[in-house]
């Protein structure tokens, strides 16, 4: 894509009145930073941030208006929604996590798939909204493991309850397009395992590390020889304002999109990763101790995004490689208790200046 597009890209979101849900955790303080600098007025709902996160080191209330409601309250999102009137929407907020929806099922199934309901209830009594972007997961797929990545038109399922409650809201998605919704411009899209600085989220393998360094023990891999799709969190968050930037258009675009690596990140291990950050940040160790439990994690999960590359024109500016290195940048200013405003500012600037 012409540089001068992908200005236009970023520019399409100046002024615009931008509503995300789940702005309060990683991705979404990212995204809520990145479409700050990028001079959208923007509103968040999410539950309240965690005492240590990216979200509060970056003192982000002072900069957006933020809801804090709790996504399965149907009635009081309704109001939230019809109060903020955004242009766009888009549609973080989840219980994320695969081993926490072991121990909270029925919190997971809520939040991920009635709290999307909920959502998109508020957004029919709406008048001036542009786009949706509905944000799901790599694990919405009926994962059989096998070596190639998974396309848009692949089965839906989910051996978990977070995998499975992806899988039904995106059914969900896809019902109260055609039902209800049919005169906005709804997506959904699914990216891998994002990575970046300031994710302080239990069970996530960076996070993971850096609070091993932080107690001066080795983290312990569970799982390997585990392989996901890694991308650096701005990659991704480009590809969801490609989407919006389509759908604002009246591009004539696909219901779901892949965001993941080429071929090559595709095949990166949990200890491949690990070795990799530990090697970029200077410090560190890691003891492989796998865990017989019955909350299982599927090995083996690639994406193929062909077909954003084809019809949106997206591609990473980050290797694998490169986004560890990022990634390990922004924890080595952490580490060292060096301001993080200032080099999460300048990763953004270099991003969308590069």
């Amino acid at each position: 894509m012409e540089d001068l597009e992908i200005k236009n890209i970023f520019n399409s979101f100046k002024n615009k009145k931008v509503l995300i849900t789940g702005h309060t955790g990683f991705k979404g303080t990212w995204f809520s930073k990145l479409l700050l600098d990028l001079g959208a007025d923007v509103y968040g709902i999410s539950l309240e941030a965690n005492d240590l996160s990216l979200y509060n080191i970056l003192n982000l209330d002072n900069e957006i208006k933020s809801y804090i409601q709790d996504i399965r309250n149907l009635e009081n999102i309704k109001i939230i929604v019809k109060e903020i009137n955004p242009d766009i929407v888009f549609h973080l907020a989840a219980q994320p996590l695969v081993i926490d929806s072991y121990n909270r099922p029925v919190y997971t199934f809520e939040s991920n798939v009635i709290g999307t309901i909920n959502l998109m209830e508020s957004m029919r009594e709406l008048n001036n909204l542009q786009c949706a972007v509905m944000i799901t997961t790599d694990k919405v797929y009926d994962n059989k493991e096998w070596v190639w990545g998974y396309r848009e038109n692949d089965a839906l399922g989910g051996h978990d309850p977070y995998s499975a409650s992806k899988a039904c809201s995106e059914i969900a998605i896809k019902s109260y397009k055609k039902s209800f919704l049919k005169n906005i411009n709804i997506v959904s899209v699914r990216a891998g395992n994002v990575i970046g600085g300031g994710d302080f989220a239990d069970n996530r393998i960076i996070p993971d590390i850096v609070r091993a360094i932080e107690k001066d023990k080795p983290v312990e891999l569970r799982n390997p020889n585990s392989v996901r799709p890694w991308q650096y969190v701005l990659d991704v968050l480009y590809g969801y304002l490609l989407v919006c930037y389509h759908l604002i258009n009246n591009k004539n675009i696909s219901e779901s999109y892949n965001f993941a690596p080429i071929d090559e990140g595709n095949k990166f291990t949990v200890e491949y990763i690990t070795k990799a950050f530990i090697d970029n940040i200077g410090k560190g160790s890691y003891i492989i101790n796998p865990i017989d439990t019955n909350k299982k994690e599927m090995n083996m999960l690639r994406l193929d995004s062909s077909l954003a590359r084809k019809e949106l024109q997206w591609k990473e500016k980050f290797s694998t490689e490169e986004s560890i290195k990022q990634t390990a940048i922004w924890y080595r200013e952490y580490l060292n208790k060096i301001d993080i405003n200032n080099i999460t500012e300048k990763q953004i600037k270099n991003y969308i200046e590069g």
